[in-house]
């Protein structure tokens, strides 16, 4: 088996340590393994298969015989050094905002548009999406396959984990003075305290009301599964460590039965289906926290729609909705396009 130099961008952070450890799982066919991470963080140590690697300063790095680079580290740098690394030679698949929305790169969940991936060489990077459009697109894609959607309405539950190691220290924080007499920890990372809190609050306010969190489920939808399909979102972050959860409404041209769906999702490659109200069998967050499917539960017709359903998807954040797809991405580069 053909091996590959690899490089990932952003070893350090939350998304760069999954992907160092999906690597390792999936066992992707790994020649030379580059860690790279600002000045900053260069010279620690990270481990992988048993072996201690040296992160290296990104800004000083040569991707001159690397093959694939896995980019997490912040959409400021990616836009900076994704260039340099594609123009050496280096595919790119990058995990941050900076490049999804340019029409010369791709946009990939490979369970949903896996075909575009070949559009790399326009510019030698493929864009990774935002995690809450992946998940709801691998869960639309197979009704919208069957029955074309028409619109999605969407609510987001968003873990502290899509932040950041300092949203999640802070929700510890707070989660623990909060318990402690005369104790007060004051948000930082979120507008509000996201202790025993919900904030309907996801990056920016935009001049049209949403978020860009919202808008970025709406333009990346379109880009991927289908410019036609309109979504209205609210996206929401609650106070979960780890895992995203959706609350989707769907409106199709044609009628599909909660049956019909049930059946669809459960053969959709990515997905699994928990959905069995008599027994309490649905997914949480934390049921799906380390899991790499998509995990699609109460499944009900729209009682408010004549061609409607709703549906209730949760999904690692760090997994599929950023490190796995990731990789996933690089898996089909190697096997269908290098």
């Amino acid at each position: 088996m053909k091996k590959w130099n690899v490089a990932i961008a952003g070893a350090t952070g939350n998304v760069g340590r999954e992907i160092l450890k999906i690597l390792q799982e999936r066992d992707f066919p790994v020649h030379e393994l580059h860690l790279l991470a600002s000045a900053r963080s260069a010279g620690t140590t990270m481990s992988y298969k048993d072996r201690d690697l040296v992160v290296k300063d990104l800004s000083q790095f040569d991707f001159k015989g690397v093959h694939i680079g896995l980019f997490s580290p912040g959409a400021s740098v990616s836009s900076r050094f994704a260039p340099v690394a594609a123009q050496a030679g280096c595919v790119v698949v990058d995990n941050t905002s900076f490049f999804r929305m340019d029409p010369d790169v791709p946009l990939v969940v490979p369970e949903v548009n896996a075909g575009a991936i070949a559009e790399y060489k326009k510019k030698g990077i493929i864009a990774n999406p935002n995690c809450s459009t992946i998940q709801m697109v691998v869960a639309l894609k197979p009704i919208h396959d069957a029955a074309i959607i028409k619109r999605v309405v969407v609510a987001t539950y968003q873990a502290v984990s899509g932040a950041g190691k300092e949203a999640i220290d802070e929700l510890f924080e707070q989660t623990r003075a909060f318990y402690t007499p005369g104790k007060t920890v004051p948000p930082k990372k979120f507008a509000k305290e996201i202790a025993f809190n919900v904030i309907p609050h996801i990056d920016q306010f935009l001049e049209n009301g949403y978020t860009k969190e919202e808008m970025k489920m709406v333009n990346e939808t379109q880009k991927i599964l289908d410019p036609a399909i309109r979504v209205a979102p609210t996206t929401v972050r609650v106070p979960v460590f780890n895992g995203h959860s959706e609350a989707l409404t769907i409106e199709t041209e044609k009628k599909l039965s909660a049956a019909e769906a049930r059946q669809l999702l459960a053969q959709a490659p990515g997905i699994e289906v928990i959905d069995d109200p008599a027994s309490l069998a649905y997914a949480t967050p934390r049921f799906a926290s380390s899991k790499d499917a998509t995990f699609v539960s109460r499944i009900r017709e729209d009682t408010s729609c004549e061609n409607g359903l709703q549906m209730w998807v949760v999904s690692d954040n760090l997994r599929k909705g950023a490190a796995l797809n990731a990789v996933q991405i690089a898996e089909v580069l190697i096997r269908s396009h290098l």
